[in-house]
């Protein structure tokens, strides 16, 4: 498991801000909007069916999800977004891809470089960093699941693997079918703390040091805090104590 994703388990663990749920469900609108754009037919837009459900699962109202729908299917007025993916290096050399949602380039990227300047990262050229992430469904699940009965659960809804990780159970699957997979388990009854599609590296840096795990924590909420941007992710790997002292 990424450093990456343990990060966000602490972050849904300690709970947000209703400042930071607003910029949390104003990101949401957004990707649903560009999802939109595709069709306002979530049976017939998977992308706007995964981005609908992603807002469920984080509590968005269903009134300001069909605004974003409308606004992206053209039945309201909306701004034009473009995606993109710029890359780089934390601190201590753990590789970032930092996914943006923008109606101004310009605007964006020199945001973005001045993070990565003033917290001690380094931006890199498109395809330095992408070519060691590929997206990946992942479900994280209370440890207190038996775990034979969720593996067999998981399996039977479409997940592809389970491991233990810490207090948690992690469940790995293609990215389109993760909040299916997310809705049959809580169906059946286990405690799902997480779901969402992250890019996931298959090699991971390790992290050991509490002045570089400090130095990670600060960019990644550097950059999450950006408007802009929609996610982070990461290929830093560090222990539960050292994430959970790094982030104090």
């Amino acid at each position: 498991m990424s450093g990456h994703s343990k990060w966000a388990t602490i972050k849904h663990k300690k709970g947000a801000t209703d400042a930071k749920r607003g910029k949390l469900f104003a990101k949401l609108a957004r990707q649903i909007e560009v999802a939109a754009k595709g069709g306002g037919d979530v049976d017939m837009n998977p992308t706007l069916r995964t981005a609908v459900q992603k807002a469920k699962s984080a509590q968005m109202t269903n009134e300001a999800i069909d605004r974003a729908v409308k606004r992206g299917s053209g039945n309201a007025e909306g701004d034009a977004y473009e995606s993109i993916m710029y890359e780089g290096y934390a601190p201590g050399g753990a590789a970032l891809m930092i996914d943006v949602l923008t109606d101004n380039r310009n605007r964006s990227g020199a945001d973005i470089r001045q993070i990565f300047s003033k917290l001690g990262g380094s931006m890199a050229e498109p395809g330095a960093v992408g070519w060691q992430f590929a997206r990946k469904g992942v479900i994280m699940v209370d440890a207190s699941a038996d775990e034979d009965e969720l593996m067999m659960a998981a399996l039977e809804a479409g997940a592809e693997d389970m491991v233990q990780v810490g207090e948690a159970f992690q469940v790995t699957s293609d990215p389109s079918p993760v909040y299916d997979i997310k809705t049959a388990l809580e169906t059946g009854g286990f405690t799902v703390q997480s779901a969402d599609s992250p890019m996931m590296a298959e090699n991971l840096v390790p992290v050991t040091d509490v002045k570089d795990a400090k130095a990670i924590l600060r960019i990644l909420e550097a950059l999450e805090d950006n408007d802009d941007v929609q996610d982070v992710f990461s290929n830093f790997d560090m222990s539960d104590d050292l994430m959970e002292a790094a982030a104090e």
